[in-house]
């Protein structure tokens, strides 16, 4: 079910709606905009892109306005509502484009944008765009949804893998997952096989579709959950646990706190060497001030009822845990 929030002096409902435009500026001026519809709640996002997914989510956005250019990556926007995906798959997103071309309409259907917009059209047409995502539904006129669906249309069979789903993969699409398990950028991949970049995305179209994820966020879970625990032992060596490893590592960097939490513990399973724990504890610091950033975002736009309600179910939970911990022991 989708969340709403209250407007506490109006008493109505309001959609929640994050906006991050591809400058400071464009973000608050549309910000304004998008405030005169007394349906919408707006929350301009003005900071790096690497801390607006973990905002989304934090604020319990219901629809993101992303422009497709962030921090001057042309595909930075995409990459941030294909992570949103896993991350909170009840955000639904609208996708601002400089260039309705047939390339970028389909890399923001890929992606997951439920809405495309493309920033020469009417601030008033964005309102009903976001309405009508909001509602379930799809924006995008005749031409953009023939697109999406010879697309699809063409588009190879999508099979569920298992532990050996890599042996789905070509050669070359081998050694893009592996130099992407180390971390390395798309612009650093393509640089280190002599492609250009738009080939090495087609290349992660392909590895996604085969392996039946959309995004690095979902493969990390994938891999995550099919290693199991025994992975994150001291004396794992295999190629890959350091592949895990490596995909939290680079989430935890790209500012998500559960996987932040989820590096810390990792290093903390490691512990024997002191190093290890040394890093467990920087990531627990890390993972321990962006939540308390989200909770101080959060009550800044909560009134003093919602705080003190917030307050009091935390406290039930907390007893809850913390009853069936000493029944554990017991």
């Amino acid at each position: 079910m989708t969340k709403i929030a209250r407007d506490s002096n109006a008493g109505n409902f309001k959609t929640r709606v994050v906006v991050a435009d591809s400058s400071r500026i464009h973000t608050n001026l549309l910000a304004e905009a998008l405030k005169c519809d007394s349906e919408f709640e707006v929350i301009p996002f003005d900071t790096e892109s690497r801390q607006l997914l973990p905002a989304v989510i934090a604020v319990d956005a219901n629809v993101l306005v992303v422009s497709a250019n962030l921090d001057e990556q042309p595909s930075g926007g995409f990459d941030v509502v294909a992570e949103l995906r896993t991350a909170g798959p009840n955000v639904r997103s609208v996708v601002l484009l400089d260039s309705l071309n047939d390339e970028m309409v389909l890399h923001a259907f890929r992606a997951g944008a439920r809405g495309i917009f493309g920033k020469s059209q009417p601030v008033e047409e964005l309102r009903k765009c976001i309405r009508c995502i909001h509602q379930g539904q799809i924006w995008a006129n005749t031409r953009e949804m023939s697109l999406a669906v010879e697309a699809l249309a063409n588009a190879p069979t999508v099979r569920t893998v298992n532990a050996r789903g890599l042996s789905l993969l070509s050669k070359r699409e081998l050694e893009v997952v592996r130099l992407l398990a180390q971390g390395l950028s798309n612009r650093e991949i393509a640089q280190r096989l002599e492609l250009s970049q738009h080939t090495v995305k087609n290349h992660l179209f392909r590895i996604f579709e085969k392996l039946g994820v959309s995004s690095r966020i979902e493969l990390l879970h994938m891999t995550l959950t099919q290693s199991g625990a025994g992975r994150w032992t001291s004396d794992s060596t295999t190629s890959g646990f350091h592949n895990d490893f490596t995909l939290l590592q680079k989430a935890a960097e790209r500012g998500l706190p559960a996987a932040q939490l989820g590096l810390a513990q990792a290093y903390l399973a490691r512990r024997t060497d002191p190093q290890n724990a040394a890093h467990a504890y920087a990531w627990y610091l890390v993972a321990l001030k962006r939540t308390s950033q989200a909770k101080d975002f959060l009550a800044k736009i909560l009134t003093a009822e919602q705080i003190a309600e917030a307050n009091k179910m935390a406290s039930a939970k907390l007893s809850l845990i913390e009853g069936e911990s000493s029944a554990d022991v017991e």
